[in-house]
């Protein structure tokens, strides 16, 4: 168990580095120049030769990357070029906000999807089956950003329920700011909701299809347990080990999707972010708040990995 640990653990160290290399090089290949958002007009040359050199942007391409992992090692993400602050300050006033809307977004869908997928299962070829397929197949196609324009459309702005856009009304206090918190937070959750949950139940109803036809499955029915105790006790604790892995993956979803979920509800979390600093191409900004995604996701999968093997140990081998 210890070498198999350690084997995810190097590869999701691996995969980290691999995603900050690529963001470090990739934002140098954007158009424009970042370096205009602090120089002003009425700065002389040397002036504005000191401000590149404080921000190493006077260097070589290869020796500011050598800089820029020297300093991540000690837990620096930089300088924002426009707000003049940590770039970990920044990205840490934000995630909670990404945390709740992706955090809120995957236990419902988990919450949710077992259930239905499970009924469905068991009602094969039935209405609620025939539903859920139809459901689990057009859900793939959805677009994240579209699904939450028509929700922000219809039930914001024609219908006025909810909110259109922040994720709480300023001056709120106590009970108050937990219902408007959670106000705002119904949208972006059922944008994310909407698009993960057929997919998942869809994969949960065809793994229990497939176990509730397995022999263990038959001997529990011929002791007389009951269907309720063969299908939630015996069908589901082996139907839901392949789930792990799509869940895992639908965590870097759901990451994702709140990126741009984030943007269309101005809510104010780490995709928000993203989405402000790309505008005024502010390279430290971009590159820790895509670190700290990357990260995110690749703790989740490895997590993911981990739990596996230890419900199901044949995956060591």
């Amino acid at each position: 168990m210890v070498r198999f640990v350690l084997s995810r653990a190097l590869k999701a160290v691996l995969t980290v580095w691999i995603a900050i290399t690529s963001t470090f090089f990739l934002l140098r290949l954007l158009p424009g120049d970042p370096t205009t958002l602090m120089v002003e007009g009425d700065m002389t040359p040397e002036m504005q030769a000191a401000l590149l050199k404080t921000y190493g942007l006077d260097r070589p391409l290869w020796e500011q990357y050598v800089s820029y992992l020297r300093e991540l090692l000690q837990g620096n993400l930089g300088i924002s070029f426009r707000q003049i602050q940590p770039v970990t300050d920044i990205i840490l006033d934000r995630l909670p906000w990404t945390l709740l809307l992706a955090g809120t977004a995957f236990i419902l869908t988990v919450a949710v999807g077992i259930p239905i997928g499970v009924t469905a299962a068991v009602n094969r070829g039935k209405l609620m089956d025939r539903l859920l397929q139809g459901f689990g197949i057009s859900a793939n196609a959805l677009f994240v950003p579209s699904v939450a324009i028509l929700l922000l459309v219809f039930f914001g702005a024609q219908l006025g329920w909810f909110p259109i856009g922040g994720a709480i009304d300023p001056d709120t206090r106590g009970a108050a700011a937990y219902l408007s918190l959670a106000h705002h937070l119904v949208l972006p959750v059922l944008s994310l909701v909407l698009v993960q949950l057929g997919p998942y139940a869809l994969t949960l109803r065809t793994n229990m299809i497939e176990v509730l036809g397995e022999d263990y499955i038959r001997a529990a029915q011929a002791r007389g347990l009951s269907a309720r105790r063969r299908v939630w006790k015996h069908g589901l604790r082996n139907a839901i080990l392949p789930a792990l892995t799509l869940m895992g993956l639908q965590l870097g979803t759901l990451v994702g999707g709140a990126v741009l979920t984030e943007t269309v509800f101005a809510y104010p979390g780490v995709g928000r972010l993203i989405y402000e600093a790309v505008g005024q191409q502010d390279y430290p900004v971009i590159q820790g708040a895509f670190i700290m995604l990357a990260v995110t996701v690749v703790v989740a999968n490895a997590l993911t990995d981990m739990l596996y093997a230890v419900l199901n140990p044949r995956i060591r081998l």
